[in-house]
């Protein structure tokens, strides 16, 4: 028989041997940001929401604001004989900031997904911030030449590089914010605040237009509404610099190379699918109020009113639909629906716009098109969203939103009217937006059904 004594002493040993080795483990640390990403508390929560939805409302309500005073903009900044070169000038200026929305996504949403979304987001609206405030505080051609345009151009390209990874890493951070059953939801709330940053954008134009005159408008007037959006920078970055991380972040990794090797269907067809909403926010929109001014020769107010209208209509559309999406079992159901409607409206709604209906009609038109259009957001992004892992989440969201914006989107204002002052036919946007919503579809067919989520 084995010596009792000997088996005592061995299992002795063995149990301080087992004792000093789970001591000489190294304690795993979790971080306070990354305990609070997993669960974040409901007051955590509203305030990561507001910190990303600030952003997307000042991006919005700059672009805004810029498209409604592209013809001011176009006589200080463009040194021109024709009032229409001018005013393609000024409107190449506001695509030129396009240009730089994929490296801004490219490198922000780097930063995202290695820094994580806090840094990412409060270095984005500091530089959009900037921007505007060269915008409002920028001399005219007649007072410094052609230092005067070199400036807006360069405020332009820094509001594009921000906005190329300001919008993609908000609309990341606010899917992580969400449980399952919500995500769609709480994702349109990056299309509800520019709504209500264009319905800002709009009342603040139509405020001015209404209480000063032109001349006065045409000095120092169109400054105003840059004024006000370079004050919504601070409240920004202070909500941005008191939130808490939505996400662990994978630090220091290879983000490029695996979302184009492992995820390049769902970056492609992603960038396609941004093609339609992209097109038709830049057209029904920011364009809008400039073609129902100089091509269907309405008044200044009406045409800002379309502005109020469509934002309003994002504002209260987008969270209704996501909540309907939120209750079907996939996502593609809704946008279907919305992408047939908006394909099957588009030619007629120009065709009514072009043939005097009337201002009231006319802003019924095009209240209708922007339901049909610019609502199913929160059912898209989250699809787009849902097919990155979480560690390139950022970057490829940034990458699909950026690219998809520059193609269809940044340039769409002056495509319209270019394409307007080269044919001779007001109908011209209705076909470029009806290119885009058949692209979307296609896109929307082919995108992957696998959910690769966390």
């Amino acid at each position: 028989m084995p010596n009792k004594k000997l088996l005592g002493t061995c299992t002795t040993l063995k149990n301080k041997s087992n004792v000093k080795m789970t001591a000489a483990l190294p304690a795993i640390p979790v971080s306070a940001s990354a305990a609070q990403a997993t669960a974040p508390t409901s007051a955590q929560s509203k305030r990561v929401i507001w910190a990303a939805v600030i952003g997307n409302g000042l991006i919005t309500y700059d672009f805004t604001v810029y498209g409604f005073s592209a013809v001011t903009i176009g006589h200080l900044f463009f040194s021109s004989g024709s009032p229409l070169t001018s005013l393609l000038l000024s409107l190449a200026t506001f695509g030129a900031g396009f240009a730089m929305r994929p490296l801004g996504a490219l490198i922000i949403g780097i930063l995202a997904d290695n820094k994580g979304r806090k840094a990412a987001l409060t270095f984005s609206i500091a530089l959009m911030t900037l921007g505007t405030g060269i915008i409002a505080c920028t001399p005219s051609y007649a007072s410094i030449g052609a230092s005067a345009t070199l400036l807006l151009v360069l405020a332009r390209l820094m509001q594009g590089f921000a906005a190329g990874g300001e919008i993609g890493v908000s609309t990341v951070v606010l899917m992580e914010s969400a449980a399952q059953g919500r995500r769609c939801y709480l994702v349109s709330w990056r299309g509800a605040s520019q709504g209500v940053a264009a319905l800002a954008g709009a009342l603040v134009g139509a405020g001015i237009t209404a209480a000063l005159t032109p001349e006065a408008i045409h000095h120092w007037g169109w400054r105003i509404p840059f004024v006000l959006g370079m004050l919504i920078g601070p409240v920004g970055l202070y909500l941005r610099g008191h939130m808490v991380e939505t996400g662990a972040q994978a630090r220091h990794r290879p983000i490029l190379k695996p979302v184009f090797a492992h995820h390049s269907r769902a970056l492609w067809f992603g960038i396609l699918l941004t093609a339609a909403p992209a097109a038709s926010v830049y057209v029904m929109v920011y364009y809008m109020p400039t073609y129902l001014v100089t091509i269907l020769h309405l008044s200044p107010v009406v045409s800002l009113l379309s502005a109020c209208l469509a934002g309003t209509i994002i504002f209260l559309g987008n969270p209704l639909l996501a909540r309907i999406a939120d209750r079907q079992r996939g996502r593609k159901t809704l946008q279907y629906i919305t992408l047939i409607g908006s394909i099957v409206l588009v030619y007629p709604a120009f065709l009514a716009l072009t043939h005097g209906v009337g201002n009231t009609v006319s802003l019924l038109i095009i209240g209708g098109y922007a339901v049909a259009a610019l609502t199913n957001g929160g059912a898209a992004w989250v699809m787009i969203l849902e097919a990155f892992p979480r560690r390139y989440r950022a970057t490829g969201m940034s990458m699909t939103d950026s690219f998809g914006a520059t193609i269809f989107g940044g340039f769409a204002p002056f495509i319209a009217a270019w394409s307007i002052g080269a044919t001779g036919n007001s109908m011209a946007p209705a076909w470029y937006l009806l290119a885009a919503l058949c692209i979307s579809l296609f896109a929307l067919i082919r995108f992957p059904d696998v959910v690769e989520d966390d």
